[in-house]
């Protein structure tokens, strides 16, 4: 979302010693960067500019500004089972297909992993429990930086089709070490993806798929947990995959997928 905030943006960032740019702003970006310096200051016990009362001011003005002009914050379309499907029904028996079969796969059912995470799964954290079943242990992520805690649940199991559809890619691809998904010349692997290139795939496939949206890495998770509240999944329990530690995270997402089997909404039927 691109608006133009009000006229007195720059004065009141400049007055409170921050850099101020003009032209047009993404009032997300700058609610960001104003916490990120917010806590600077505040972990090297300095005053904080950022808690001026005309930087709180604007702010929210801003906020609201934005609300009554229609805007909303932009976000990925998410890909539920039906697009998942869709998308897979593009991934043909190759080397190629055959990661990218592995990473939809990895990606949605081990709880809607994002694409740093999935770029960063390691073979020592991924344990065969069975013929169509493995374990993943998410040892590091957005929302748990220092390790696991008491309170989080690192392992995620990968069952069924998505045990099948990893097994297959690491077994073509004689990955027993190292990263899970790699980068592919050919028939030659490389080294592991990036966050960027796992976007990628999932933008190429949901192209080919003849999707309509704005698709990218987050889709796979805003998806998973659309789909958990469309077939009833105790919010608790997705949030246990997903390792989300606020509801409000989570909850919009898990509504919307709610929304349609909601009993409510057929008291006329």
């Amino acid at each position: 979302m691109v608006c133009e905030l009000p006229p007195n943006i720059d004065a009141a960032l400049v007055a409170a010693g921050l850099k101020a740019k003009p032209g047009p702003w993404k009032l997300a970006s700058v609610i960001h960067r104003v916490a990120v310096l917010s806590k600077a200051h505040k972990l090297k016990r300095l005053a904080n500019p950022c808690e001026q009362p005309a930087v709180r001011t604007v702010l929210n003005k801003a906020r609201r500004a934005a609300v009554k002009r229609g805007e909303r914050p932009s976000k990925k379309t998410a890909i539920t089972k039906i697009e998942l499907e869709a998308m897979l029904a593009t991934c043909d028996d190759s080397l190629e297909g055959l990661r990218d079969r592995a990473v939809l796969h990895f990606g949605f059912a081990s709880g809607g992993r994002r694409r740093s995470e999935i770029a960063a799964a390691q073979m020592r954290d991924l344990r065969r429990t069975g013929p169509d079943a493995f374990i993943y242990r998410l040892e590091h992520s957005k929302t748990q930086q220092a390790g696991p805690t008491s309170t989080s649940t690192p392992d995620k199991p990968i069952l069924g089709r998505s045990a099948h559809a990893l097994a297959a890619w690491l077994d073509r691809a004689a990955i027993t070490e190292g990263a899970i998904f790699r980068r592919l010349w050919k028939t030659r692997v490389g080294p592991a993806l990036s966050p960027a290139a796992v976007g990628t795939i999932v933008q190429r496939h949901a192209r080919l798929a003849g999707l309509e949206g704005d698709f990218g890495g987050h889709s796979l998770r805003s998806g998973f947990v659309t789909e958990a509240g469309r077939q009833g999944v105790a919010l608790a329990a997705v949030m246990a995959m997903t390792e989300h530690r606020a509801v409000a995270s989570v909850v919009g997402y898990f509504q919307a997928g709610a929304a349609e089997v909601n009993p409510a909404a057929k008291l006329l039927e």
